[in-house]
């Protein structure tokens, strides 16, 4: 099933798929942040979604060094693209929008968990914590049958029918 939805000119994304996506979202650790740099040239790297922080008005939160490479481009090219994926459950998500850079100690602090001294052993305080924050503007997701059962029904009815299974759901939600 293909759904498309569009906001914009007053109008709300369809919750039902906003909630589907943030479930697909929340349920990989990982995403790979796309950044563009001044020659053109596209530089993906992972990054851990603060899951914790929710997705409720479609901004995503993530933790950075306030001087690395990634925050020297989105400072100068502010459009980003996330890509989420789940081979095991086969959903597959791709996110874009404008990120920015947030030094803002009380909410820095606010997001902060534990498992962040891994990577910032001085804590929530250390100059070099700060947050980028992604507004989506746009999303879409793949949800495909996973089972090795339904791949083997897909797989004979291609053969008797020549015809592809339900490839399953998917949805363009335009946020803004």
């Amino acid at each position: 099933m293909v759904h498309s939805t569009t906001a914009g000119h007053g109008h709300s994304p369809d919750q039902g798929d906003v909630k589907k996506l943030w479930e697909m979202m929340k349920g990989v650790q990982v995403a790979m942040m796309t950044t563009l740099d001044d020659n053109g040239r596209m530089n993906s790297r992972p990054m851990a979604t603060l899951s914790h922080a929710g997705f409720e008005d479609g901004t995503l939160w993530f933790f950075t060094r306030a001087h690395s490479e990634k925050v020297a481009e989105i400072d100068r090219h502010w459009r980003v693209n996330l890509a989420y994926a789940n081979p095991d459950k086969q959903d597959y998500v791709s996110v874009s929008g404008v990120a920015e850079v947030v030094r803002d100690r009380d909410k820095i602090r606010f997001l902060w968990r534990d498992i962040m001294t891994t990577w910032f052993p001085q804590g929530p305080d250390d100059p070099e914590v700060a947050l980028l924050k992604v507004s989506v503007d746009q999303a879409e997701y793949w949800d495909s049958p996973s089972s090795t059962m339904v791949y083997a029904y897909g797989y004979v009815k291609a053969k008797l029918t020549g015809q592809s299974p339900d490839p399953g759901d998917h949805a363009k939600i335009a946020f803004q």
